[in-house]
């Protein structure tokens, strides 16, 4: 019988055998967290969310759930990568998902890492299928939490990003960028780049426009990648 707390326990224990202290010290300057942190290569990683993604790829989606749930809860962040891949590769989980799940898988937001993999591979699908509201991301563009409004800016991504299913959406993309174009906010302003530079790649167009409508207020960061991206193509 399938028994997430146990698995959740394997889980732990398959990415500790990949922990690199070094690594560690490492992410201190790259992605502070308070959560723990193992240090496992990104490699290392895959090899385990695939391991789990391939045992549960029969099981039922509210279990499903409950695992990633489950390892959420951990607050260990590679745990957080593990729940976020597995439950994205799990196409009946992920169809299910609504606002309650979202909001308890993504308690402990508090670092780029965790916050883009829960926004592009959870968050950003659900919300583009429409299975959770507008309101929810834009509750969460507007929050005092600085990790939540660059979850909203990333959910847009999944809107756009083709290699991810996304079929493109200026009108939500760009509604979510309004409210993000005055925030200078570092982790805010980088989401911001990559949120319009995706959206570029499908529908150039608005992008410009939105560009030339808050020039005025963007940070000087967003305003230089993206143009650079419209006439060449590449960031930098």
């Amino acid at each position: 019988m399938f028994n997430p707390e146990e698995l959740t326990r394997d889980t732990l224990t398959k990415l500790e055998a990949y922990a690199d202290p070094a690594r560690v010290e490492w992410s201190k300057g790259s992605y502070p967290t308070a959560a723990r942190v193992l240090g496992v290569k990104a490699g290392d990683l895959h090899i385990v969310d695939r391991e789990i993604s391939k045992m549960l790829a029969t099981t039922a989606s509210e279990q499903v759930l409950d695992f990633s749930q489950s390892l959420v809860d951990l607050y260990v962040l590679e745990c957080q990568q593990v729940a976020y891949e597995v439950l994205s590769r799990h196409k009946a989980a992920m169809s299910v998902v609504q606002e309650k799940h979202l909001l308890r898988l993504g308690v402990h937001l508090d670092n780029w890492v965790s916050t883009d993999y829960f926004a592009g591979l959870v968050a950003g699908p659900a919300w583009r299928e429409r299975q959770v509201p507008d309101r929810l991301i834009l509750d969460w563009v507007q929050s005092p939490d600085r990790w939540y409004r660059r979850t909203a800016v990333v959910c847009t991504v999944a809107l756009n990003q083709k290699a991810r299913g996304g079929k493109g959406d200026s009108s939500r993309t760009l509604k979510i960028c309004e409210y993000a174009a005055a925030d200078h906010d570092d982790m805010v302003s980088k989401a911001l780049s990559w949120a319009l530079r995706e959206l570029a790649k499908r529908d150039p167009g608005p992008v410009i426009e939105f560009i030339n409508d808050f020039q005025d207020v963007l940070p000087p960061r967003v305003t230089r990648e993206v143009k650079r991206k419209l006439t060449t193509g590449r960031k930098y």
